[in-house]
């Protein structure tokens, strides 16, 4: 059972450590036969924990798509959805933004970084005065391995210390609502990739919780991997805005994910170690049917090995990783309530 460190060293004797200080107990999750660990996470929910969120009775609740002109996998999903039928033109947010509406879906189009404007839920909110339930970011994605893939993550940089500069927006400690669709919408993205043979040329995958911008509603982001050849393939494009289109209940068909409708099975996977990738949280959300939250790969967990060379007892282990662990789950716990949350740990 090894714990995987923020420079990828592996330390078993931390182990104790871990599960003390987080209280954690074991408990499985997916078949017996998996070498994956699956961990509850208990938390004291006491008047300072965070608290579900709630709906409003009084104002309808929109989805907000948000896309860049800069960045072909950001605009070529969001002009195949355009494409499809029902849209008009939105109202006037700033001069150098677009806006387009559709039934209960908002888009926003922008020129700049797709990780450069923040709140954009909220300055909504203020301009056109109704309540975004969730935002949802078309995006590039880029890989050292220049492999083509389609992404689906929550966002966040909760391992940051304070002080730290975000190399790609957020803030130090921070972890923005995973959006609760992000499970099922995998599994729907895979069935969509497979009908548009893109499978197996693409990879369908999650990645860990990573970058901008700050939110304060539900959020994911939908990316397109991973160079600018691929960035730019339309049958990718119109696999992304098919997803959106059937995900969001667009042309008279039902949502897929609604949490507060579909929520029989209350599990929801917090991801704790492993790479970027999450290849074995992966292996559990396509294959359990479970929710999803935050994905903490082992460099959001930082640790500093403790100096135990004079036989110390009880030695606390240095890092951010606390910091990021209660960031993820008090963000997880709020976008899902009701549910239960169960840190699945991947030690490799």
């Amino acid at each position: 059972m090894l714990v995987t460190l923020a420079a990828g060293k592996l330390v078993r004797r931390h182990l104790p450590l871990f599960f003390r200080l987080f209280h954690l107990q074991n408990r499985g999750l997916g078949s017996s036969k998996s070498k994956r660990i699956s961990i509850r996470y208990h938390i004291n929910t006491s008047s300072s924990s965070p608290k579900p969120l709630s709906v409003s009775e009084h104002k309808a609740m929109v989805a907000l798509l948000v896309a860049t002109t800069s960045d072909p996998a950001s605009i070529n999903p969001a002009n195949a959805l355009l494409g499809m039928p029902g849209w008009k033109p939105g109202p006037h947010f700033q001069d150098d933004m677009k806006s387009y509406v559709n039934e209960g879906v908002r888009v926003l189009v922008h020129g700049k970084s797709i990780v450069a404007e923040d709140e954009l839920d909220k300055r909504w909110e203020e301009v056109t005065g109704e309540v975004i339930d969730e935002v949802i970011f078309f995006s590039k994605h880029t890989a050292a391995s220049n492999k083509p893939a389609l992404t689906v993550h929550p966002i966040g940089v909760p391992h940051l210390r304070q002080g730290d500069v975000p190399p790609q927006g957020g803030r130090p400690g921070w972890a923005a609502l995973p959006n609760p669709r992000m499970g099922p919408w995998l599994r729907l993205l895979k069935n969509l990739a497979q009908a548009h043979n893109l499978v197996p040329e693409f990879e369908i995958t999650l990645e860990a919780t990573h970058h901008g911008p700050l939110t304060n509603k539900p959020t994911m982001f939908l990316e397109i991997g991973s160079t600018e050849d691929y960035w730019k393939r339309q049958d990718a494009a119109q696999v992304m805005a098919q997803l959106v289109w059937e995900g969001l209940g667009l042309g008279g068909v039902s949502d897929v994910g609604n949490w507060s409708r579909e929520n029989d099975n209350k599990k929801i996977l917090l991801g704790i170690g492993g790479g970027h990738y999450a290849p074995r949280h992966v292996d559990v959300v396509l294959k359990d049917n479970v929710w999803v939250g935050h994905l903490l790969s082992g460099y959001s967990l930082p640790m500093e090995d403790p100096n135990q060379s004079k036989g110390e007892k009880n030695v606390e282990i240095g890092g951010t990783w606390r910091q990021s662990i209660k960031a993820a789950y008090e963000a997880t716990y709020s976008a899902f309530p009701g549910g239960e949350i169960l840190a699945h740990l991947d030690h490799k």
